[in-house]
C-alpha cells in the first residue's frame, strides 16, 4: 500500500483520560511494503481493576488482564522498539491513541518520549473519513461504507485489521493519503480534545454530505 513500515494501533484503555486511566489492550499491525510483518497484541495489567462498564464495553475481563496481561514497563519497552524514527502510524481516531501511547512512554521514558512521538508521522483515518462520507464516522461506520468484512469491534487487534483494510479502500478510492500526514481535523463545536502536540496541525473539520473535491478537502484547508 505504501513502500516505507506503517503501523496501524489501536488502544482499549481503562477511560478516557489519559492523565488518569491507563491502556489495557495495546495493538499494532506492522506493514511492509505492503506486507504485513507483525501482529503485536498485548493485555497490559498495570495493578489497577477496570470497571464494569470497560469490561462491558471492551469485552475484557480484570481475570483476562491477570492471567493474560504482561507489566505496563515490558509493555513500554516494547512500544519504544518499534516505533522506529519515519514509521507511519494510521489510527482511527488518532488524537486519541496518540495521547495515550505518549503517556505510557513519558512514564517509562520520560527523557526520550517526546522525540519518540515527534520523530515518527501520523495519519487520522477519521479526518479521511469526514472528506469522504457523511455522518457518522466511526470505524463501524467506514468498515460498512468501504463494505470491509465486520470483526469484534472494540478489541484492539481486531480494530487495526479493520482498520489496515479500511485503509487500502481509502487509498483505491482516492490517492491523496499522505496529504493528511500529521493533520488532524478537529469538531470546531468542541476544539481539539486533550494535548496539542507541536508537530500536529490541527485544523477546525465540519461534516460534509459526500466526498469532497481535492481542492477543499483538510490538508488544502487553509486555516
Amino acid at each position: 500500500m505504501f513502500n516505507i513500515k506503517v503501523i496501524f494501533f489501536d488502544t482499549e484503555t481503562s477511560g478516557l483520560d489519559c492523565s488518569r486511566c491507563n491502556i489495557i489492550e495495546l495493538a499494532l499491525l506492522t506493514v511492509e511494503d505492503g506486507v504485513i510483518t507483525e501482529t503485536y497484541d498485548e493485555f497490559i495489567d498495570v495493578g489497577v481493576p477496570i470497571s464494569r462498564k470497560i469490561s462491558d464495553l471492551t469485552g475484557i475481563t480484570n481475570e483476562m488482564i491477570k492471567n493474560e496481561g504482561i507489566d505496563e514497563k515490558s509493555a513500554a519497552l516494547d512500544l519504544k522498539q518499534r516505533l522506529t524514527p519515519d514509521t507511519l502510524m494510521i489510527a482511527h481516531n488518532c488524537q486519541f491513541d496518540l495521547q495515550f501511547l505518549y503517556s505510557l512512554l513519558k512514564r517509562h521514558f520520560p527523557q526520550e518520549a517526546d522525540e519518540i512521538v515527534s520523530s515518527l508521522n501520523w495519519i487520522d483515518t477519521v479526518s479521511i473519513l469526514k472528506d469522504r462520507k457523511e455522518f457518522p464516522h466511526k470505524l463501524i461506520d467506514a468498515v460498512n461504507y468501504y463494505e470491509v468484512p465486520e470483526v469484534n469491534f472494540h478489541r484492539a487487534i481486531d480494530d487495526t485489521k479493520a482498520l489496515y483494510e479500511v485503509t487500502k479502500k481509502m487509498k483505491e478510492e482516492r490517492d491523496d493519503l499522505l496529504d493528511y500526514v500529521n493533520v488532524f481535523g478537529y469538531n470546531p463545536k468542541y476544539g481539539v480534545s486533550g494535548k496539542r502536540f507541536e508537530f500536529i496541525e490541527y485544523k477546525s473539520q465540519k461534516f460534509h454530505q459526500r466526498i469532497v473535491a481535492p481542492e477543499f478537502t483538510l490538508p488544502n484547508k487553509k486555516f
